[in-house]
C-alpha cells in the first residue's frame, strides 16, 4: 500500500511539474508577444485568447496521458485506450463510470480528481489573469 501511496504522489508531482513548466512558457511566450506587439484590436486578442485555451487544452491533454499511460503500465485497466479514456474522466471530474480501476488501484482514481480539480483551477486562474491583462490593454490603446 505504501508503495502505491508513492506512485500516486509521485503522479501528482509530475501534473504539477508539468503543468507549471507549461504555464511558464505559455506567459512567456505570451508576455513577449504583448510587448512586441501594440496592437490592442478585438481581433487580435481574440486570437491570443483562443491560443492560450488552446495550449492549455494541450497541458491538460499531456497530464491526462501521463496518468492514463500509468494505469496502461501497471495493467490496471485492458489497453492504452481504456486507460487514457478512464484518464481523461477521472482528470475532468465528469466519472462516467464505465470503466473502474481494480480494488487494489481505487484510490488513484480521486487522487487524479483533485488533482485535475487543481490544475483546472490554476488554469483558469491563469486564464482570467491573461483576459484580464489583454483587456486592460485594449482600454489604455483607447484611451490613447
Amino acid at each position: 500500500m505504501i508503495a502505491k501511496i508513492i506512485f500516486a504522489f509521485c503522479l501528482v508531482a509530475g501534473t504539477v511539474a508539468i503543468h507549471a513548466t507549461g504555464l511558464t512558457i505559455l506567459l512567456g511566450s505570451l508576455m513577449r508577444s504583448v510587448s512586441k506587439y501594440t496592437d490592442a484590436r478585438l481581433r487580435r486578442i481574440t486570437w491570443r485568447i483562443i491560443l492560450f485555451a488552446w495550449w492549455l487544452i494541450v497541458i491538460h491533454m499531456i497530464e491526462i496521458a501521463v496518468w492514463g499511460l500509468f494505469y496502461w503500465w501497471r495493467d490496471c485497466l485492458p489497453d492504452a485506450a481504456s486507460a487514457l479514456y478512464f484518464s481523461g474522466v477521472t482528470y475532468t471530474t465528469v466519472g462516467y463510470g464505465d470503466l473502474v480501476l481494480p480494488m487494489e488501484w481505487r484510490l488513484f482514481g480521486p487522487i487524479e480528481g483533485l488533482t485535475g480539480i487543481l490544475m483546472c483551477g490554476l488554469s483558469t486562474a491563469s486564464f482570467f489573469a491573461v483576459v484580464s491583462r489583454l483587456y486592460k490593454e485594449r482600454i489604455m490603446a483607447a484611451e490613447d
